[in-house]
């Protein structure tokens, strides 16, 4: 029953973006599209590159990556293997409380903290307002509680007698950790780890409101540029007309970022198959 009601969403998805989608293939080539490096369809000659875009994106998932995949495996890790049960149960929710924030309250976070007074007045970096750097940041807090949730329950279900056998064998508690139970628990922990991907990919608010909206390719965190998501958020609330060729870039813009995301997690289920351990 779950599996069907997901096909029939799924389905229902790809319906809505089609349409439009298709309507807007017709006047722009797909490999216009795809390879193109300047994405500017208000202006004239209106030019449709999602290059920037996708560059923008990958820019503030792969930061957001790196905060939130140390510290969640390694809060995970302690949580799971080194916390007594009396403090698990006081700080696991702690932890996922980060979760329960609304990302617009983390977008502003990035911009007042983060930018101003960590960027400019501590370290006294020349940032603007709005840079890449700031929102994958804040980005990667946000999905902490993700990664560290999933991997410490794929961690919890090591058997002992797998940790009971690594001790008997003479291996110390990290040797055990690192070398027996996290091996073991590395299907559960790919599967967070992707979560946490689609997660940050899919993230609008933050990105709208930090990372700024000029879309452009650069190597420069601290420069400000545009993702998919939040180009469809400043777009959404314009005065595009509906049917325009202007209004149906947002359902290009959607469709693929709905079919990375889906490549995504295609990836994590071969993953999860593929590694997975029955005890």
């Amino acid at each position: 029953m779950a599996a069907a009601f997901s096909v029939l969403i799924t389905v229902g998805i790809v319906w809505s973006l089609l349409s439009p989608a298709i309507e807007f293939f017709r006047q722009v080539s797909v490999m216009e599209f795809l390879t193109g490096t300047r994405w500017a369809p208000r202006f004239k000659p209106a030019t449709f590159g999602v290059l920037p875009l996708i560059v923008g994106t990958l820019w503030t998932t792969g930061i957001a990556l790196l905060v939130a995949v140390p510290f969640g495996l390694g809060s995970a890790v302690y949580l799971s293997e080194y916390a007594s049960e009396k403090k698990r149960r006081r700080l696991k929710p702690i932890v996922e409380l980060l979760a329960g924030i609304p990302t617009v309250v983390y977008g502003f976070f990035a911009i007042e903290f983060i930018t101003r007074v960590v960027f400019k007045e501590w370290l006294g970096l020349t940032v603007g307002t709005f840079n890449v750097l700031s929102a994958g940041l804040v980005m990667g807090i946000m999905i902490i509680p993700t990664v560290a949730s999933l991997s410490e329950d794929a961690l919890s279900a090591v058997p002992l007698a797998m940790r009971q056998g690594s001790f008997a064998l003479g291996a110390n508690k990290m040797q055990t950790t690192l070398r027996v139970v996290f091996p073991a628990a590395f299907s559960g922990i790919a599967a967070a780890v992707v979560l946490g991907i689609s997660r940050a990919i899919g993230e609008t608010m933050i990105v709208a409101l930090a990372a700024g909206n000029k879309p452009n390719i650069s190597s420069n965190p601290l420069e400000g540029a545009q993702t998919m998501t939040g180009f469809i958020a400043n777009a959404a609330l314009g005065d595009s007309r509906v049917g325009s060729l202007e209004y149906d870039t947002l359902f290009a813009v959607g469709l693929l970022l709905f079919m990375i995301t889906l490549l995504i997690n295609f990836t994590s289920i071969r993953l999860v198959r593929r590694y997975r351990e029955a005890y």
